[in-house]
Formats: structure tokens, C-alpha cells, sequence
């Protein structure tokens, strides 16, 4: 992985070509979940811009495969090699498939994919609340289930697409899966994305010792992607004006996809890993949710919450 040709500042107006810029990737092999929609799609063009050869791990695979093909007439010639994969984060099989299929290292893992604010109390197959099930416990069993194939890659990433969303809930231990308390979307949504940042907390501690970095991030404001589409906006207008809720700045897909592919292949942050990002920098700790358009919840970022959770997820997923 080379260094860029120049110094570069990052922040908030970045967009992913920016943070690829100079990155030389060839040689080196990705995986982006949820890559047939918005984020996944620019963090995917931006890995393979940079020669990488990236897998879109998806639920519709013909959908990945219009998306793949659109790629690779847009890319120059020299980009890496795309391919598509089969993976439903809801259906356990299918990430046993996928981690039975590959073979050899893999040098970047992006778990992009999620669902959110989803209405009405949903289960998954294996009767876990359906955000928790997908955004983290899909997730969970895939890196876990790949960890060989990074540990081998000598220097691998994992990038946990978090959310500023995760300032809703932290993890309620006692009750996952909403069996004793009324559901609600927004804390089912808080409670995934906080999953998502102590994963990469978790994974840091474990898999140091294997030469793999994780680090977790808000990707940013974006309303153009299907992640948005059960997305009740009159309850919003009403979190917002009560204060609970305030939305960051909107941004770009390019620039919402900026932070993933830094921490999925720039220099600038080698090295580095169990930490919280947005806006292409590390997060600052925020104590109060009430009107917080930025920042990292304390809860989010506690190894105890980390290694509590690693426990339960591991026996969740065997």
C-alpha cells in the first residue's frame, strides 16, 4: 500500500476519490457488504479504482451484478477485478456460504450493509430482533467466520459502518431482542449501530496479535440510499423539533463514503485501530445525546461493553 503522492487534509467535504488518491491497492483483495446500493457502491469504486479486487457481497445478486457491470465501464483499465457474492446478513446459511467460498487472504473486510428504523417488531430466522440480527450479529459471524483469511492477509483492515444513530441506545444486555420491553425503532437502530463501534473495539483487542486493525465510523448525512427507506419522516420532524434527534449536515454519497475508504486503505491511519471515526478523523466523546450531530457515546467505546457483547454475540452465532 503506497503512500499518497502529496499530503492530504481530510474532514468533513472529502469525498472517497480524494481519500484514494495515490493509494495503490494492487495485489490486494476486499469484501464490501451491502454493495448493490449508495455507500457500499462508492467504497466499492473506490477500493477497485485503487486496484483492488473487490467482492460486492450482496442480498440481490443481480442487482450486484448491474452494479458491477456499470463499475467496470466507468473504471479505468488498471482497476481491480469485481466480482459477486451471495449474502443475506439475515440468513445465517448464506454467511456460512460465503465464508466456506473464499479461499485465500483477505486484506479488507467493509461491513457497509444495514437496515434501519425498521416499523414494526421483525425477527430474523434465528428469532433475533431483526436490526440487531442484521446490522451486528450478520456481521459478527462473517468476520469472525473470515478471520483466518484476514489473519493470513498480514495487515488486514475491518471497517464497522457505526452511525451517529448509536447515541439511542447502547446495548441492553438484559433484553436484545425486545421480548420484555415494548419495540421501538429508533433504540432497536441505536442499539445495532452501538453494537457496530464495540465490535471493532472488540475485534481490536482480540486480533491485534493477527496483524488486523478495526475501527468503526459514522459515515455521514445521506437521504439518497435505500438504507432511509422505512424511515417514518414525520416521526423525525418530531425528534427533531423535541430535541432529541438532530441530523448532521447532508452530504454527498462520494463524500458519506469517504471515511469507510480511509479507514479501509489510507496510510494516514495505519496502525490505528478500536477507535470511533467521522468526517475522516477520529470522534470526540459526547456525553449528552439531546441535540448531538457528532461525536462517539462513552458506552460505545467501553471494553467491558466490548468484550460482554463479543461473548453473547460468539454464542448467538453458533
Amino acid at each position: 500500500m503506497s503512500v499518497p503522492h502529496a499530503p492530504h487534509t481530510f474532514g468533513a467535504s472529502t469525498n472517497a476519490a480524494e481519500v484514494i488518491d495515490g493509494v495503490d491497492l494492487h495485489g490486494r483483495r476486499a469484501v464490501v457488504t451491502g454493495a448493490s446500493s449508495g455507500i457500499g457502491v462508492e467504497t466499492a469504486r473506490a477500493l477497485a479504482a485503487a486496484g483492488a479486487d473487490v467482492t460486492l457481497a450482496v442480498r440481490n445478486t443481480d442487482a450486484g451484478a448491474e452494479v458491477a457491470a456499470r463499475l467496470e465501464k466507468e473504471l479505468p483499465p488498471e482497476s481491480g477485478k469485481l466480482t459477486v457474492g451471495r449474502l443475506d446478513l439475515a440468513d445465517r446459511s448464506t454467511v456460512a456460504a460465503f465464508v466456506a467460498a473464499w479461499q485465500g487472504p483477505l486484506h479488507i473486510l467493509v461491513n457497509n450493509a444495514g437496515v434501519m428504523a425498521t416499523p414494526e417488531l421483525t425477527r430474523t430466522p434465528d428469532g433475533q430482533e431483526w436490526q440487531f440480527g442484521v446490522n451486528h450479529l450478520g456481521h459478527f459471524a462473517l468476520a469472525t467466520g473470515l478471520h483466518r483469511a484476514l489473519a493470513a492477509a498480514d495487515g488486514a483492515r475491518v471497517v464497522s459502518v457505526s452511525s451517529i444513530g448509536h447515541l439511542f441506545s447502547p446495548v441492553v444486555f438484559d433484553d436484545l431482542d425486545y421480548r420484555y420491553r415494548p419495540y421501538d425503532s429508533w433504540t432497536s437502530y441505536g442499539q445495532s449501530k452501538t453494537a457496530n463501534a464495540l465490535f471493532a473495539v472488540g475485534a481490536a483487542e482480540r486480533w491485534a496479535d493477527d496483524g488486523i486493525t478495526a475501527n468503526a465510523l459514522m459515515p455521514g448525512n445521506v437521504g439518497d440510499t435505500s438504507l432511509a427507506r422505512h424511515m417514518d419522516m414525520e416521526q423525525v420532524a418530531a425528534f427533531m423539533a423535541s430535541g432529541e434527534l438532530a441530523l448532521p449536515p447532508q452530504k454527498t454519497v462520494e463524500q458519506v463514503a469517504a471515511t469507510s475508504v480511509l479507514l479501509a486503505a489510507s496510510p494516514t491511519v495505519e496502525g490505528i485501530t478500536g477507535r470511533y471515526f467521522e468526517d475522516c478523523a477520529q470522534a470526540e466523546p459526547v456525553a449528552e445525546r439531546a441535540g448531538a450531530v457528532s461525536g462517539v457515546a462513552p458506552y460505545a467505546q467501553s471494553p467491558e461493553n466490548a468484550a460482554r457483547l463479543w461473548t453473547v454475540s460468539d454464542a448467538l452465532v453458533r
